[in-house]
C-alpha cells in the first residue's frame, strides 16, 4: 500500500479500514487531479479548460435511496418516514465492510477539507472517493484547509464514496444497487452504486441539518445569502425555478454563498468553499458570473458539446435536464472571504406562483414566517407540449424538505425565536404571475423584482401604507419605487374576478391539505398563519 501526495502527519488509510488499497492519492492539486482524469479518460478538457465528465447511471439525486442508521442516538430525534429511510445498525456495518473489501486492490483519492466558515462549527471531513474527478468535486465544494492545518488535520466526518460498487437488496438491505447513507454515531457516510456528484454535497448538509438545530442551536438553511454595502446581510429562500441564485447575485452586494448556511448569534455563514450550479441554457448574458466561473478547475457535469467542437451547447439536455457545474466559491468576484456575515436583516421567501394570487411582494409576520417556511411553496406549469397547461402546486418544507433528518417544525420554531429577537423583516416575493394565472396573466418582469427587492433592503418600504389580501392575510406595499402600483395588489389586476374568488380558495385549500402532515406538532402561532378559505372578498 502507497500514499502519494501531501497529507496529515502520521495519517492513514488504514485508519478508515483501507490499507490493502493499491495506492491512496491524499489532497492533490486540481490540476493534478484534471490531468488525471484526461489520462485515465474519465474526462475531457473543453475549449474554455473546464473538465467534462458523465456521471453515469445517475445524474441527479436518488431520495429514495438515502438512508440514515437507526440506533439510540437517533431512533427519537430524526423525522422517520420518507425523507429519513431506517438502515438498521448492524445492516450498516456489514455494508460497510463490503464497500472496504471492494476499494481493496484499486486506487483512491483522499481529500481532507471541512464544513462551516465560522470555526465555532467547523467539522473537519475526510473524503475517499473511487474515482478523481469526484475528488476533483470534493475539494471545489467543501472549504479548503491551509496547508499548516492538512499536517495537523483530524477528521470529524468521514465520506466513503464508491460509485463502482452496487449493493445487493438481498444481502446488504438496500432499495437497490445505489445508495447514500449517514450513519450519526459512527460519523460515517457510505455513497455507492451512482456516480452523481451531488450525493457527497448533500451528504453534509444533512449532517448538519442534524447537528446545528438539534445540538447548537443553529438554523441551518437551504437558502443563498449576500452582503450590502453597509454590511447588511440579506438570505434568499427559494426552490428550484424561483430565482434564487439570479436574484442573490446583484453586482452591488457581496455573496456570501449561493446555497447552504447557518445563522448562529452571531450571524450567517456559509456551509461550503463553492457552487454547483445548474447549466441549462446558460449564458453569459442571463448568467455572467456562473458563466466566467466555468474555466480550468471547474467540473461540468453530463453536458454535451457542439458536433465536431470542444465547446459546450448548454442548450442540449439529451442526457439530462439536471447538467450542472462546481467550481470554488472564489471563481465569483465578489465573493466573501471569509465566507461570514452579519445576522440578517431581511429574509425573502422566492416563491413562483402561476397562479397569481400571491402578491409580488408581501411583508410577514412572525407566525407566517414560520407557516410559510414549513409550507416551502412555488408552483410549476406542466408540459405544454400535451396540451396541460394548468399550475401545479409544489411544497417542500423549509424550501429543503428532501435534506432534514429533523421534523421540519423544528426548523421553524427556531426561526421564529431568531426572527423575534433580531426583529428581522421576512418578505414573500412571488416571481410569478400578475393579472390571472398561467395562461391568462403575465410573469412579473425581472426588473420589477428586483426593484422590489431593492426597496426592501433600502428600507423604502418601511413606511408605505399596507393592504391586506383576503384569504392569506398577507401585507402588502400599496406603492413601491419603479414598480407599477397597479400590480402590487393581485385581486384588482384580474379582470374576472370571481375566476379570482374560485382560484385564491382553490389555492388556500392545497397549502391547509399539504399542512396537513405537520399540525399535530406545529404550535398555535405557527396555524394561526394558515389561511382561510372562509374569508369575505
Amino acid at each position: 500500500m502507497n500514499e502519494i501526495g501531501f497529507k496529515a502527519e502520521k495519517a492513514s488509510i488504514a485508519d478508515l479500514g483501507l490499507s490493502n488499497v493499491e495506492m491512496a492519492y491524499w489532497n492533490l492539486h486540481p490540476s493534478e487531479l484534471v490531468e488525471e482524469c484526461i489520462v485515465r479518460g474519465e474526462a475531457v478538457l473543453t475549449d474554455v479548460g473546464a473538465l467534462a465528465i458523465d456521471t453515469g447511471e445517475f445524474t441527479g439525486r436518488s431520495p429514495k435511496d438515502k438512508f440514515v442508521v437507526y440506533d439510540e442516538n437517533t431512533k427519537d430525534s430524526v423525522w422517520w418516514g420518507d425523507v429519513n429511510n431506517r438502515f438498521e445498525a448492524d445492516k450498516f456495518d456489514a455494508l460497510h465492510k463490503r464497500v472496504l473489501a471492494y476499494l481493496g486492490g484499486k486506487e483512491v483519492w483522499v481529500r481532507d477539507s471541512y464544513a462551516c466558515a465560522d470555526p465555532t462549527y467547523r467539522i473537519n471531513i475526510r473524503v475517499v472517493n473511487e474515482f478523481p474527478w469526484s475528488n476533483l468535486f470534493s475539494y471545489n465544494l467543501f472549504l479548503r484547509p491551509t496547508n499548516d492545518e492538512i499536517k495537523n488535520f483530524k477528521h470529524d466526518w468521514v465520506i466513503i464514496n464508491a460509485p463502482g460498487f452496487k449493493a445487493d437488496p438481498k444481502i446488504d438491505g438496500t432499495r437497490q444497487h445505489n445508495f447514500a447513507i449517514i450513519n450519526f454515531t459512527k460519523k460515517i457516510i457510505l455513497i455507492g452504486g451512482t456516480g452523481y456528484t451531488g450525493e457527497i454535497k448533500k451528504s453534509i448538509f444533512a449532517v448538519l441539518n442534524y447537528i446545528l438545530p438539534h445540538e447548537k442551536k443553529v438554523l441551518s438553511m437551504h437558502c443563498s445569502a449576500n452582503i450590502g454595502k453597509n454590511n447588511d446581510t440579506a438570505i434568499f429562500f427559494g426552490l428550484s425555478g424561483t430565482g434564487k441564485t439570479t436574484l442573490s447575485a446583484d453586482p452591488n452586494r457581496k455573496l456570501i454563498g449561493d446555497d447552504e448556511h447557518g445563522w448562529s448569534d452571531k450571524g450567517v455563514f456559509n456551509f461550503e468553499g463553492g457552487c454547483y450550479a445548474k447549466c441549462v441554457d446558460l449564458t453569459a448574458e442571463k448568467e455572467p458570473q456562473i458563466f466566467s466561473a466555468i474555466k480550468f478547475g471547474s467540473l461540468l457535469e453530463n453536458i454535451n458539446f457542439y458536433e465536431g467542437t470542444t465547446t459546450v451547447d448548454y442548450a442540449n439536455i439529451s442526457k439530462t435536464e439536471n447538467t450542472r457545474v462546481s467550481y470554488p466559491a472564489n471563481y465569483i468576484d465578489n465573493a466573501v472571504t471569509p465566507a461570514v456575515g452579519d445576522v440578517p436583516k431581511n429574509i425573502f421567501f422566492l416563491t413562483c406562483d402561476a397562479f397569481g394570487i400571491l402578491p409580488p411582494i408581501s411583508k410577514l409576520t412572525t407566525e407566517q414566517a414560520m407557516y410559510h417556511f414549513i409550507s416551502g411553496y412555488t408552483a410549476k406549469v406542466a408540459g405544454t407540449e400535451m396540451g396541460i397547461t394548468e399550475p401545479t402546486t409544489t411544497f417542500s418544507a423549509c424550501f429543503g424538505k428532501a435534506f432534514l433528518p429533523l421534523h421540519p417544525t423544528k426548523y421553524a420554531e427556531l426561526l421564529g425565536e431568531k426572527l423575534k429577537k433580531h426583529k428581522v423583516n421576512v418578505w414573500l416575493l412571488n416571481t410569478g404571475w400578475v393579472g390571472g394565472k398561467y395562461g391568462i396573466g403575465s410573469r412579473i418582469k425581472l426588473s420589477y423584482t428586483r426593484a422590489l427587492i431593492t426597496a426592501a433592503l433600502n428600507g423604502e418600504l418601511d413606511t408605505v401604507e399596507y393592504g391586506k389580501t383576503p384569504y392569506f392575510g398577507l401585507h402588502f406595499p400599496k406603492v413601491c419605487p419603479n414598480v407599477p402600483t397597479e400590480i402590487l395588489e393581485p385581486q384588482n389586476t384580474w379582470k374576472d374576478k370571481e375566476l379570482f374568488k374560485t382560484t385564491a380558495q382553490n389555492l388556500a385549500g392545497l397549502f391547509i391539505k399539504n399542512f396537513d402532515q405537520y399540525a399535530s406538532a406545529a404550535n398555535n402561532d405557527i396555524m394561526s398563519a394558515a389561511p382561510r378559505i372562509e374569508a369575505v372578498v
